[in-house]
């Protein structure tokens, strides 16, 4: 029996064990059975028995084959605007790739600051804090802009995916999307979900959260978080290319062997420049992320910065689409299903009997809540099928209203780095092929663990300076 025959029948028993346990009290059989194939599905997303793409795709033929879902119901992920914006990701990096403008960009990017792959690192993270509070979208943010200027910077250094990924390529990769999910952690506008904590906050527990309120909670834990990133990962992911001696010097030959912009550059210099705009004030224009992408890329098309075959050829945005979309099926049921929300109430009936004080309850449910974020595709659902939920049992065991929403919304954020479906813009940033499924678990296991750690103790120092607590 072959590693992938093995690998597929523990998928199977896995799946057929939970199927055919009896389901919990308070669980209708719908939901559980659901649950087991999403646990069947994540199974099989770490052990490959088929690429993850297919092993989804089976996972939702399955449901509806068994009755789970309709097929109107399994194909709705495919149209979620999430999807779409990751697909146009993929398409806008492709427009700088194939332009040249992401290599020159990059190559200037190691014309000032190139020293070492630290010092890129910290370039990158700065890069997201300082856009981070203008760009509402995550996936608009670490997909349509940092992404493709971070694979410039790889490749302009000589490491493609497969044998030279490791030379820097795989470290900036990881980098780029952490980074991502610390500054979706700090304002209400970095991230399309924390609005709707915002929202309710104020239905559940009567409060309101400002965007000062926010801000200033997150800034010194989130800052201190942001910081480790570049080291951390430096740590986890050694590159080989640690100090660049040479790479202002090679920068500026690159720079000049590449000329004037070419007529490619500069139009997809206006249209990154006009996304950016507008991605920035969608609170004013009441467009969304998707539409903007979604234009972006059809002038793209017009003008030739790409054509319809670079389209047609873009593998890794129809992948994408098709495990990321299978899996935000599944986790939309799962919710929809009541086993999400019944989780959520024994959690909190099971630490409100032990009669803890409120610090250390509230501790044990945001854990929880942290990293319950397995079973999730979207933040954006999880926070719908959570967030009112945990901060209403939270603050039933004692915690300050505010204090609790607050963190709550924060650490809707927190877990994003976990896997890669933590949220839009991770199957963007996985697809560039520069890490492994597993190191990509590994590491996002243990950044989500250090910014958990900041935020519950320099954090909490931090909320009770401020008298939140």
């Amino acid at each position: 029996m072959s590693k992938n025959q093995r690998s597929a029948l523990i998928v199977v028993l896995v799946g057929a064990i939970l199927w055919f346990l009896p389901e919990p009290a308070g669980v209708t059989p719908l939901g559980w059975h659901l649950a087991a194939v999403f646990i069947a599905t994540v199974v099989g997303f770490i052990l490959h028995p088929l690429p993850i793409g297919a092993v989804a795709f089976i996972a939702i033929t399955f449901s509806v084959l068994t009755g789970l879902l309709s097929t109107k119901d399994a194909l709705a992920g495919f149209g979620n605007s999430t999807i779409w914006l990751i697909v146009c990701a993929f398409l806008y990096s492709r427009g700088f790739i194939k332009s040249g403008l992401g290599r020159r960009i990059a190559f200037a990017i190691i014309r000032a600051i190139g020293k070492s792959a630290l010092s890129l690192g910290y370039a990158i993270a700065f890069s997201e804090l300082i856009i981070s509070p203008a760009t509402p979208s995550a996936t608009a943010r670490g997909g349509g802009i940092m992404y493709p200027i971070v694979q410039s910077l790889a490749k302009a250094l000589g490491s493609e995916p497969g044998e030279t990924a490791k030379k820097i390529g795989t470290y900036l990769i990881q980098v780029g999307y952490h980074s991502d999910a610390v500054t979706c952690t700090m304002f209400v506008t970095s991230m399309a979900g924390n609005p709707l904590c915002v929202a309710l906050a104020a239905k559940a527990l009567g409060v309101e959260i400002t965007w000062m309120d926010w801000a200033l909670a997150a800034i010194v834990p989130g800052l201190l978080a942001l910081l480790l990133v570049p080291y951390v990962m430096l740590k986890l992911t050694k590159p080989e290319l640690v100090s660049i001696p040479h790479a202002k010097e090679l920068a500026q030959k690159e720079l000049t062997e590449m000329g004037p912009m070419s007529k490619a550059e500069k139009y997809l210099l206006v249209i990154f420049l006009g996304s950016l705009l507008f991605w920035a004030t969608s609170g004013l224009t009441h467009i969304g992320a998707t539409p903007v992408a979604m234009t972006a890329v059809c002038i793209m098309v017009i003008v030739d910065v790409i054509n319809w075959q670079d389209v047609i050829r873009e593998k890794g945005a129809w992948d994408a689409m098709f495990w990321m979309g299978s899996l935000m099926t599944l986790a939309t049921a799962l919710s929809k299903s009541g086993i999400i929300k019944w989780m959520a109430e024994s959690a909190g009936a099971a630490i409100s009997s032990l009669g803890l004080s409120w610090v250390i309850s509230a501790v044990i449910l945001l854990l929880f809540y942290t990293y319950i974020h397995y079973c999730f595709a979207s933040v954006t659902a999880r926070i719908s099928a959570l967030y009112a939920a945990f901060i209403a049992v939270t603050v039933a065991v004692g915690a300050p209203p505010l204090l609790t929403a607050i963190v709550f919304g924060i650490f809707a954020d927190v877990p994003i780095s976990l896997t890669h479906y933590g949220n839009g813009c991770a199957p963007i940033y996985f697809g560039a092929d520069y890490v492994s499924q597993g190191e990509w678990w590994k590491n996002g296991f243990v950044m989500t663990t250090i910014t958990t750690a900041i935020y519950l103790t320099i954090g909490a120092g931090w909320w009770k300076l401020l008298g939140l607590w």
